[in-house]
Parts: structure tokens; C-alpha cells; sequence
């Protein structure tokens, strides 16, 4: 399981990430039951998959922003080899309002989740909940090879006051960083060209101006609430020889 932490101090956000060898929940397909990153190769290349198809689901008042979701459409199309292209359906599940761990997230998952990974389409799911992790500071994290989870009240807390991110950044930023687990990074399951693996917090980029760094410090975002990270060259290197774009 990889985690995103958040530590809220005027702009700078931490990533922090973890494993478990637990599989939260199982689910009625073998593909999606797989560890983080096993499907880097199959996303990011045209062999076996053409389109990615996404699922959300939504607890009551957790919808996913448009533009968040166009942000994430263009990220994978500009990362991943999908002539058939991206595309992303969003539901309301019902409400849970309770502390999640990661077990509970995945029996939700096992619950509702309708789509999975067939013929020529890959099937990502993200869960927005309307509860907190059993921690209270956790934006998101990605759990399996399709699978990710996020935080939609931590998110709603921490944006769109004073000194803080857009609610579209901060959605973006949470989501593009737990794609970059998805996709392998930082060597998950997809190799590293170079050595830029920050071995001290997990599987994350050295590069502090990288998506894929620990701690993202957002440039002030009093003066720019709207800054989305992105992955620095060693990173799309990686996922590039990985056959991506």
C-alpha cells in the first residue's frame, strides 16, 4: 500500500508511503487482486490494453471536480500508449461516515466496484469517501494495481482558505501522485534508469521538485493556489522505458 500524508504547514505537504502484505478485501476478479504496480507495463503500453477505463465512486457530497478529472484524463493520456484513450465514469455510493483503514476501504471496494479489467480495456477504480484514515492525516493512497482510495473530507478541510491550495489543485496533485504508484513509481515495478529513489521515505523520487517526492511544497500557494507538482525527467525516463510515452 502506498500512502499520501498530508502535514498542513502554510504550503509544504508530506508524502509519506508504506507496504502491507495483507490484500485488503478480495475481489471477484484475480487481475485487480494484484500488488501496486504489477500493472505498470500494461498501462503504460498498447500491447495488451488500448483504453483505461476508470471508475469513481463517490460518498454523498465527495464528487470528484471536473477539472480534477480532466487534469487526470490528460496526465495518463500523456504518459500511457492508449490509442482508444481515457475514460472516467463517476457514481454515488452510499455514505459511510466513519475512520477507514485500509481494510474497510477494500470490503467497500469488494461491495461496489462494478468494473474490472476486460478485453482490450484496463479498469482503474478510486474511492472518494467522506470519512478520515484511522490516522487523521491521510489524503489518499493507492492499494492495489487498479486500486486507490481518497480522502474527500481531508481534501474539502484542506483547501480553499486563506494559504491554501484550490480544492482543483489539491484533488489533482493527491490523485497524479497515486497514479505514479500505479504506474510503478518510484521503482515499484518499473525500473529506474537512473538512481533517484529516495530509499529514507519509501518508494519516492529525490528530486524535491518532483510529483513523486515525499514533501511537495506547493510555490506559495497563497500567490498560486492552482500549482499542480509534475514528474520530473527522471521519473518519465523511467515510466518511458517502461513503454510509455
Amino acid at each position: 500500500m502506498k500512502k499520501i500524508v498530508l502535514f498542513f504547514c502554510l504550503t509544504l505537504f508530506f508524502f509519506s508511503c508504506r507496504k502491507t502484505v495483507n490484500d485488503p478485501a478480495a475481489l471477484p476478479d484475480s487481475y485487480s487482486n494484484q500488488p501496486l504496480g504489477a500493472s505498470a507495463r500494461d498501462l503504460l503500453t498498447a500491447s495488451r490494453y488500448t483504453s483505461i477505463n476508470i471508475q469513481v465512486q463517490y460518498m454523498p457530497g465527495y464528487q470528484l471536480d471536473d477539472v480534477a478529472i480532466a487534469n487526470v484524463t490528460a496526465y495518463l493520456s500523456m504518459l500511457c500508449n492508449k490509442p482508444a484513450g481515457v475514460n472516467v465514469t463517476q457514481t454515488q455510493i452510499a455514505a459511510n461516515g466513519d475512520t477507514l483503514n485500509p481494510e474497510k476501504v477494500g470490503i467497500i471496494e469488494r461491495q461496489t466496484r462494478t468494473a474490472y479489467t476486460s478485453g482490450s480495456v484496463i479498469s482503474l477504480y478510486i474511492i472518494v469517501t467522506d470519512g478520515y484514515d484511522t490516522s487523521g492525516s491521510v489524503l489518499g493512497f493507492a492499494y492495489r494495481n487498479t486500486s486507490i482510495c481518497v480522502f474527500g473530507k481531508n481534501i474539502f478541510s484542506h483547501s480553499g482558505g486563506f494559504g491554501e491550495p484550490t480544492r482543483v489543485s489539491l484533488e489533482s496533485s493527491v490523485l497524479e501522485h497515486e497514479l505514479g504508484h500505479i504506474l510503478g513509481l518510484v521503482n515499484i515495478n518499473t525500473p529506474m534508469v537512473a538512481p533517484h529513489h529516495d530509499l529514507a521515505h519509501g518508494n519516492h523520487c529525490s528530486n524535491p521538485q518532483c510529483l513523486m517526492y515525499y514533501s511537495i511544497d506547493l510555490h506559495s500557494s497563497i500567490l498560486h493556489p492552482s500549482t499542480i507538482p509534475m514528474l520530473d525527467s527522471s521519473c518519465r525516463n523511467d515510466l518511458h522505458a517502461n513503454g510509455g510515452k
